[in-house]
């Protein structure tokens, strides 16, 4: 059963040291830890801050690192795909 009825968007970003912390339109906040995304993990807290919040939130771009990550998929416990699972 799915309850979402509207695409969920993201107003802010912000780090700590072991998480990535999403701030939702809709009041909600989100944190997931970094070692889901090692190109996060690894960048600088400078590399980090520099998100552009894309797709009318739905999206989260970091340029520089070459990263995008899907709102929805953060919601869903998906983390980086481009990682071997073995």
């Amino acid at each position: 059963m799915n309850t979402l009825t509207t695409e969920p968007s993201a107003k802010n970003v912000r780090f700590d040291d072991d998480s990535l912390w999403v701030e939702l339109n809709d009041g909600r906040v989100l944190g997931v830890p970094l070692a889901y995304f090692p190109r996060l993990l690894n960048a600088t807290l400078q590399q980090r801050q520099n998100c552009i919040i894309s797709g009318g939130g739905t999206g989260l771009h970091w340029e520089e690192l070459d990263e995008d990550i899907c709102v929805k998929s953060l919601l869903l416990g998906i983390g980086d795909r481009t990682r071997k699972m073995g």
